[in-house]
């Protein structure tokens, strides 16, 4: 499928978004403007960038715990999350949820999650009502390589492909959960092998390869749309920093680290957009500066945005 040069560049955009947002993040947590945790997703961009831009506005996705680039290829306003991460009632979840409930149901972002493979059941359930109800619309369910060995995983998938649903699998492998390195506590040479026991497809590919992860998710969304089930798409990727802002980082090495930076996926679609002239290092260098911008403009609607009052304390609770 050859790509347009807008969707290209709005690719590198949401990527340079992510980035630099989350180091911002990263920067206000160590000021103590942002409290609880956070789970950065740098070095993980084109697992965002690339598989959401294959859905159509009014599909659905569910993300994990680290799903600010999600966030952000499927149109959030960055304002509204740098206001929610840092606790004011502009925010997303009127402050309430922090980092690991970034949520826009008009904009069918079902989600992120706090547990570990939590988020699977419920963008499976999310395709069964598509289906259900004949909607045409897909969903997208990202999860980490820890959560593929949770019962949700292999119930849901399951489940999936009985009831042929439409919706595609994103294993964002990272290699270590939490740490455990994937290859301690998983059998099989991929994570995609596991499909095979549940009748579906499973693809492992590059997962810092932006425009592989595009194809590959548009080819599994359009069978999905299609009525022809599920797929299982593994990208491998990798972190760059700890699992969260309180993790020591001592279960890999400095070496490991900075062979993956070479890896950067920003840097190699950059790279290609220059050899291909579809933009200039100019261009780029004004997108990058344009980038930072946003972010710093964020900084400022959530630092000027109000907490929220005591009286919402009890606001937007079930009560049993």
């Amino acid at each position: 499928m050859k790509l347009s040069k807008k969707l290209k560049l709005r690719m590198l955009e949401q990527m340079l978004l992510t980035r630099y947002f989350e180091e911002k993040v990263d920067e206000l947590f160590a000021k103590g403007l942002i409290h609880g945790t956070t789970h950065l997703s740098i070095g993980e961009e084109a697992m965002a960038a690339g598989p959401v831009n294959a859905l159509k506005a009014d599909d659905f996705m569910a993300i994990t715990h680290r799903g600010h680039g999600s966030c952000i290829a499927k149109g959030a306003d960055i304002n509204i999350m740098m206001a929610e991460l840092m606790g004011k009632e502009t925010g997303y979840c009127k402050g309430k949820g922090g980092s690991i409930h970034v949520a826009n149901l008009e904009e069918g972002n079902l989600g992120a999650n706090g547990i570990v493979g939590g988020g699977i059941p419920i963008a499976t359930g999310a395709a069964l009502a598509q289906k259900m109800q004949n909607t045409g619309k897909i969903v997208l369910c990202f999860f980490g390589d820890g959560a593929s060995n949770e019962g949700t995983f292999h119930e849901s998938l399951n489940m999936a492909s009985i009831w042929q649903l439409p919706i595609v699998y994103v294993c964002v492998n990272n290699m270590y959960g939490m740490s455990t390195c994937i290859d301690d506590v998983c059998p099989t040479n991929n994570i995609s092998d596991r499909a095979s026991a549940y009748q579906m497809e499973g693809i492992t590919i590059d997962g810092n390869d932006v425009l592989e992860m595009f194809e590959v998710t548009n080819n599994a969304v359009i069978k999905a749309r299609k009525g022809q089930g599920p797929t299982l798409i593994e990208g491998l990727t990798y972190r760059w920093k700890g699992h969260s802002k309180s993790d020591a980082n001592l279960y890999r090495t400095r070496e490991e680290i900075e062979e993956w930076k070479k890896k950067c996926p920003i840097k190699r679609f950059q790279t290609y957009l220059i050899e291909q002239k579809i933009m200039s290092e100019e261009e780029i260098k004004k997108m990058e500066e344009s980038s930072l911008e946003t972010i710093e403009r964020a900084v400022e609607f959530a630092e000027q945005s109000p907490y929220p009052s005591l009286d919402a304390l009890e606001e937007d609770l079930y009560a049993y």
